[in-house]
């Protein structure tokens, strides 16, 4: 396991992280969890046994709230609950997404409404409630986008026109909210080899492709993302907001 750096301030920071519970969103928990910040999560699934693995591990529990990220009263319930339990929370991860794939002459109204509504409008709504507790002390949200927009895929319209939508929602509200001193930045991973991918979306022929278009030749792993999210959550990033960190293993350019 890679070993991350001690950024000593997110000690006892209250983290909620949407779909926290796998894949990234594990890693992402664990990585938090490890800086021991107070972390609450979300996610559609039971993450029960992942909370108990956490809590053995480290000796220090997160808090798991069942949660559907579309219902906003329920997500906003959540940030609620996540707060009286760990404090106002300082740091938030919108990490949960949907890339299910879809012919463009597929995607019917229904289709569209239900991709925008897990993977922008759900992002949108946590910065919301976020900021609300943000505000006397500052913060860091960060975003979860993809190179995918970048690269124009095919078969994920819907999924890519949300990532675009993050970046620009990210430098919109850094700009809005800089004056309260909360940051706002963006991720952008490559293809992270999570259970979901090498189960629906991992070929042979497809990953050794992608392989081939990075600068290094490895496969990347949720853990890979970990340290670009804790940098942009600490001080040591305090006068960085409204970026994209582009964490892809070298396939895009950006600047």
């Amino acid at each position: 396991m890679l070993k991350m750096a001690t950024f000593s301030e997110l000690r006892d920071t209250s983290v909620f992280v949407t779909g926290g519970g796998s894949g990234i969103g594990a890693a992402l928990t664990e990585g938090f969890l490890e800086q021991g910040a107070k972390v609450a999560f979300v996610g559609r699934s039971d993450a029960s046994a992942f909370v108990e693995d956490m809590a053995a591990k480290h000796g220090n529990r997160p808090l798991f709230l069942p949660c559907d990220i579309t219902d906003i009263p329920a997500l906003h319930a959540a940030m609620d609950t996540a707060a009286a339990a760990h404090g106002p929370i300082r740091v938030l991860v919108n990490n949960a997404a949907n890339d299910t794939r879809h012919k463009a002459e597929d995607v019917t109204e229904a289709i569209w409404d239900e991709m925008q509504a897990v993977n922008l409008k759900a992002y949108f709504f946590a910065c919301q409630k976020a900021a609300r507790m943000m505000k006397p002390t500052g913060g860091s949200i960060i975003n979860f986008s993809s190179i995918s927009y970048m690269m124009g895929i095919a078969g994920l319209s819907t999924y890519i026109s949300a990532n675009a939508g993050i970046m620009g929602l990210t430098r919109s509200l850094a700009r809005e909210w800089g004056p309260d001193r909360i940051r706002v930045n963006a991720v952008a991973p490559g293809w992270v080899l999570t259970e979901r991918q090498r189960r629906l979306w991992a070929t042979p022929e497809g990953l050794q492709a992608h392989i081939d278009r990075q600068c290094l030749k490895d496969t990347m792993e949720p853990r890979d993302v970990l340290g670009g999210v804790l940098f942009l959550a600490s001080d040591m990033s305090r006068m960085m907001t409204g970026q994209s960190l582009v964490i892809d293993a070298g396939v895009v350019g950006t600047g």
